[in-house]
């Protein structure tokens, strides 16, 4: 048995080895994603475009107005002169925050009376309004204690000296600059290596098949269940090889830290190796052409992607939705995986989700065997 085994894991590698294109596709779009998903996915803001009407022109609305304009999360694209001009530049998306301070703002101030800002969104991007508003409110209520405490020592400084304020003392554990990207590197080896490996199972066997080359391999001493070990190992080397390339260029090229035993990364990644090997041998069985197989695998990856918690925190998603996600072996990984990185945690903490893992690629395995066995026969 082994020694059948053994010569096709041979002629499986043989094959890779003579396929430029495919070593190509193994290697340069994992990396061109990880770039992109370093660099562009982020959960900040920055240079929100903006417009200002200042309608009271004092010295304390200048002094606001200074205060956006000095922070990097807002670019101040246009100086309205008028509440038209201020609303027009939301309607024509040539800015997506307008600040309008009205007229009285520094008289209301110097009385001790609230004084309202007038704050435009655009809306249409509902995550970057929600983003900008809470800078907005940030800049603001800063501005506002500050004017309140210059106010209150100018008047009484004896009773501006013992007030009472209370201070928040933030001590983010883990990540303490809260780096977006410590954030989705690590999340993106998981969607990669599904992404890859579940394309690599399914096209390989399907086109196996659609040319004819699966029936010649049945015909011969070799059983199913040996071509089937014999297939999934090459792809489970080289899922970890895309998982070990991806996590130096997380841990040189983005400097996200690595505290954690890669003992514990190499058994969490096995275990969710083996989860999708077993989904793209799955799509193998049900697919006859490679059309098919890309129309089933975009069908079930994209789901298994948002329902991940990748990006959408699962704690938000309806309750139906939320037990969807036991079945998914991304959720399982993405936490495994963002735990050994940032937190450095071992088998003892991570058991729960590598247990999950283990009983999922069990199942997924198998039926995919069963289905392999019963589609060639």
């Amino acid at each position: 048995m082994f020694g059948r085994i053994w010569h096709l894991l041979v002629k499986e590698f043989i094959e890779l080895r003579r396929d430029r294109w495919a070593r190509f596709r193994l290697l340069v779009p994992p990396l061109a994603q990880v770039l992109v998903f370093g660099y562009a996915a982020t959960f900040e803001v920055f240079g929100v475009s903006t417009a200002v009407l200042d309608m009271d022109h004092s010295q304390e609305s200048r002094a606001l107005v200074a205060e956006f304009a000095n922070n990097p999360h807002f670019r101040i694209v246009r100086i309205a002169s008028s509440q038209r001009e201020a609303e027009a530049a939301i309607d024509d998306s040539s800015a997506a925050v307008a600040i309008i301070v009205h007229a009285g703002f520094a008289q209301l101030l110097r009385k001790g009376q609230p004084a309202p800002v007038q704050v435009l969104v655009d809306g249409t991007n509902s995550n970057s309004a929600l983003i900008a508003l809470g800078y907005v409110s940030a800049i603001v209520n800063g501005y506002s204690r500050r004017y309140q405490g210059d106010l209150l020592g100018r008047l009484n400084p004896r009773i501006a000296g013992s007030l009472a304020t209370v201070t928040l003392d933030d001590r983010p554990w883990y990540n303490t600059s809260l780096n977006s990207r410590w954030f989705f590197v690590p999340g993106v080896i998981a969607t990669i290596t599904l992404v890859m490996v579940v394309n690599l199972t399914a096209f390989a066997i399907v086109r196996e098949r659609e040319v004819g080359t699966l029936e010649q391999l049945m015909v011969t001493p070799i059983r199913p269940f040996e071509l089937i070990v014999g297939k999934v190992i090459p792809f489970f080397c080289v899922g970890l090889g895309l998982v070990a390339v991806i996590t130096l260029v997380g841990t040189l090229w983005f400097q996200v830290p690595l505290r954690g035993s890669l003992l514990v990364l190499l058994l969490g990644t096995s275990l969710y190796l083996l989860s999708t090997l077993s989904l793209g041998l799955m799509i193998s069985t049900v697919c006859k052409t490679q059309q098919q197989a890309f129309a089933t695998n975009f069908f079930l990856v994209n789901p298994l992607f948002i329902l991940s918690g990748f990006s959408f925190p699962i704690s938000s998603m309806p309750p139906f939705l939320q037990w969807l996600t036991y079945a998914n072996p991304v959720r399982y990984f993405i936490v495994i995986i963002r735990a050994v990185f940032l937190k450095g945690v071992g088998v003892a903490v991570l058991a729960p989700q590598l247990l999950a893992l283990a009983a999922i690629g069990a199942v997924l395995t198998a039926a995919a065997t069963l289905r392999f066995r019963k589609s060639v026969d």
